[in-house]
């Protein structure tokens, strides 16, 4: 199937939509998919109904998970229309999901670096499956559905899907028989439970407001709605229904909603065959009734349903099973269906045991019961009430999708996948690097200093929110001294500085310069942090060395090892921007996970394999204000600079792109700089061409000229999960007095 797919693509016309679609299908994301922070949630809804499912469970993640990404694609070309309607403003981005091949997956998974993939959808997708689990990440299926049409073909296969679907760690199917059905498939039974139907809980838009004046200016005496009705015959047999019910009732408007797109034209000439008065959605003009609005748009329909007065559910006369009668339930409509519903058996049993709906057995009966609907208001109320009980019962599997993704967010242990190309060609090289580590390390021989030493550093190059974590332990540290390299620095002499000491960045490094800033500790910069600390006098109680976990010629009584809550693990150098892998963490005495508000259990479970008695801890930056660099000015957070464009020079700048996201900051350009990165005039001149503001973190700030107007930094406290807890074990690791802060 997937190749008759790609034969398809590369066989149809060469528009550049067309070419767009094939890019994306094969992997290919544009640019600004690059430039999301990673740790998000990938949400895969194939079509129309699974977008509108998904849209309210959109909107929950954004409020649970503030400034993680979500990204939906689709598969369809009414699907991502729709989407790109709905989630304005909600998803990050919106796209045509690659062909499920390895090597499509894989690009699309190192392009958006997730956290877990959502798969809504009743389709099962191998490599998809395969490749997310491969890269640690949590897969989640929801709304999980196995119609008739293929459920015995999935039995059969059984032996081939067993392995694929043991990859979710939760499949959350709509009903009971569903769970039947993925069982019979080779699901295993601790991951299929019943989470219900997100179709439930969809909370319609409101009708545009054309079609509302539209209504309003014809003013119908009643209005039936015929929704997604199907082929063969559906729309010819609604037809011929109305035409006979608005032999009697000259005030009657029908509003026929065709199911597929490629029926509108079909539909407009029955109408016009049968000499029925219609007009189209797409071009509204006065119609005279009885009459009818064929609704050729798609994503509109469920909110007109509380302007009517009946609903008849399509594909249930035909053979096609049905759709879902929850949307017109909740306006609390009389409702119709043909005897095919088993789409929804469960509803329908529930429904047909409330006798919350009218059954008719074929076309021929739904005229009849259409006209006894219409002539008896009361019996409509009161079926219409049913109706509403009925949906009600069925809410809640928006609750339970957000639980299970946030479950597996907080057990997902992401890492970069390389692709082949960077594995043949980086990958001896990563050897011979760990093997040129090992060798340093064994070479060395470890001084120690007069007093105890606590390191903070890294598995990675950078990029873990480091420098903050060393400026807040400073601080309540009395009297202890920052022992730090100058990374960015000009001059190679060995310095030592008192705290709030003020000297030009060229000659202290960027880091120095925000640990001077703070005023907590004097600061020891050089190369040689033996020669550093020896120049800081009177003997401090402690030092604390700066980036220290890989500096083998100093003795450290605590490594404090940092991991980015993002992503704690990935390549070794030069294959990824790890120096170590996850095995150096045996050394660890406390281990950190930094910008990590959810509790993480996957990342301290894959700690625990390496380092079984290190305590394990969780830091994030909460914001504080602006600072208006020039002057000092502060100012709240919620008055954002603005127009403003945003800038940094960061390991993981995405995470400064996230919080400014949280912030619900929105810069009208943004752009990343190499770490350590030194501004220049010219380099701060072409971004005020782009906005008359610039926003950016401290450590950028100290980087630029410091009299440049117009640049606000945001200024952040470093917040632990249990602070008390962490002071305990870095004073019982080194025998440290340390202090609470205010």
């Amino acid at each position: 199937m997937p190749f008759l797919a790609l034969y398809f693509l590369v066989r149809t016309a060469r528009t550049p939509a067309y070419w767009r679609t094939l890019a994306e299908r094969l992997g290919c994301l544009p640019g600004p998919y690059h430039e999301t922070p990673a740790g998000g949630i990938w949400l895969h809804a194939v079509s129309v109904g699974e977008v509108l499912s998904v849209a309210g469970l959109v909107g929950h993640l954004r409020r649970e998970l503030p400034g993680t990404p979500v990204w939906v694609s689709t598969t369809t070309l009414a699907g991502r229309a729709l989407a790109e309607e709905r989630l304005r403003g909600l998803a990050d981005g919106i796209f045509f999901a690659p062909l499920d091949y390895v090597f499509a997956v894989r690009r699309v998974l190192r392009t958006l670096r997730p956290a877990v993939v959502v798969v809504a959808e009743t389709e099962i997708w191998p490599n998809l499956f395969t490749e997310t689990r491969r890269a640690g990440l949590g897969l989640v299926v929801i709304n999980g559905r196995i119609s008739d049409r293929v459920a015995a073909r999935y039995a059969r296969l059984r032996w081939f899907f067993r392995h694929t679907l043991s990859k979710p760690g939760a499949i959350l199917v709509q009903t009971e028989e569903m769970r039947r059905r993925y069982l019979a498939a080779g699901a295993p039974p601790d991951l299929v439970r019943v989470g219900g139907n997100l179709k439930f809980d969809i909370q319609p838009p409101p009708p545009p407001m054309a079609v509302i004046e539209f209504l309003d200016r014809t003013a119908p005496e009643a209005v039936w709605i015929a929704a997604s009705t199907m082929p063969p015959d559906e729309e010819a047999t609604v037809i011929g229904a109305f035409q006979e019910l608005s032999a009697a009732r000259p005030g009657l408007l029908l509003v026929l909603a065709p199911r597929k797109p490629e029926r509108f034209a079909l539909a407009a000439e029955l109408l016009e065959r049968a000499g029925t008065r219609y007009v189209r959605r797409s071009a509204l003009a006065p119609l005279a009734l009885p009459g009818v609005l064929l609704l050729d748009t798609i994503g509109e329909l469920a909110g007109l349903f509380g302007r009517a007065d009946v609903v008849f559910i399509g594909g249930s006369i035909v053979t096609h099973g049905g759709h879902n009668p929850l949307e017109p339930a909740g306006f609390a409509r009389a409702i119709v269906v043909g005897r095919y519903m088993q789409n929804f058996p469960e509803m329908a049993a529930a429904f047909r045991g409330a006798d919350a709906w009218v059954e008719v057995d074929g076309a021929e009966g739904l005229a009849p019961a259409v006209a006894a609907l219409l002539d008896d208001p009361a019996r409509c109320i009161e079926l219409g009430e049913r109706a509403k009980r009925c949906a009600a019962a069925q809410t809640g599997a928006t609750e339970n999708a957000l639980a299970a993704i946030l479950e597996a967010h907080d057990a997902a242990v992401p890492r970069v996948l390389p692709g082949l190309h960077r594995r043949l060609l980086l990958g001896p090289l990563t050897l011979l690097w760990r093997a040129g580590m090992a060798l340093d390390q064994r070479l060395r021989r470890p001084r120690r200093l007069p007093a105890p030493v606590v390191s903070v550093g890294n598995l990675a190059t950078g990029g873990t929110g480091k420098t903050p974590l060393v400026a807040w332990l400073a601080g309540r540290i009395e009297g202890g001294a920052i022992l730090t390299r100058g990374y960015g620095r000009r001059e190679r002499a060995v310095l030592a500085l008192p705290a709030g000491a003020t000297e030009p960045r060229e000659r202290t490094g960027d880091e120095a310069q925000i640990y001077l800033r703070a005023g907590v500790a004097r600061v020891g910069i050089g190369s040689d942090r033996l020669a550093a600390a020896a120049l800081l006098r009177p003997e401090p109680p402690a030092f604390l060395l700066d980036d220290g976990f890989q500096h083998w010629p100093l003795a450290r009584d605590c490594d404090i090892v940092l991991l980015d809550g993002a992503e704690p693990f990935g390549p070794v150098l030069p294959l990824g921007r790890f120096r170590e892998g996850p095995e150096a963490l045996a050394r660890a005495a406390i281990v950190v996970i930094t910008r990590r508000r959810r509790p993480a259990p996957g990342i301290v479970a894959h700690v625990r394999r390496y380092n079984a008695t290190a305590p394990v801890f969780r830091t994030w930056l909460e914001p504080v204000g602006w600072v208006e660099g020039a002057t000092g000015r502060r100012l709240p957070l919620s008055d954002t600079p603005g127009p403003a464009a945003a800038f940094c020079g960061l390991g993981s700048p995405h995470s400064f792109w996230r919080t400014l996201a949280e912030l619900g900051a929105a810069p009208v350009a943004r752009q990343a700089f190499p770490d350590h990165h030194t501004y220049s005039v010219d380099e701060l001149a072409g971004l005020r061409r782009l906005a008359p503001r610039l926003l950016t973190t401290e450590k950028d700030w100290v980087n630029c000229p410091l009299d440049e107007p117009g640049i606000y930094w945001l200024e952040a406290k470093l917040v632990f999960d249990d602070e008390p807890a962490f002071l305990e074990a870095v004073f019982r690791a080194a025998r440290v007095e340390v202090r609470p802060g205010a």
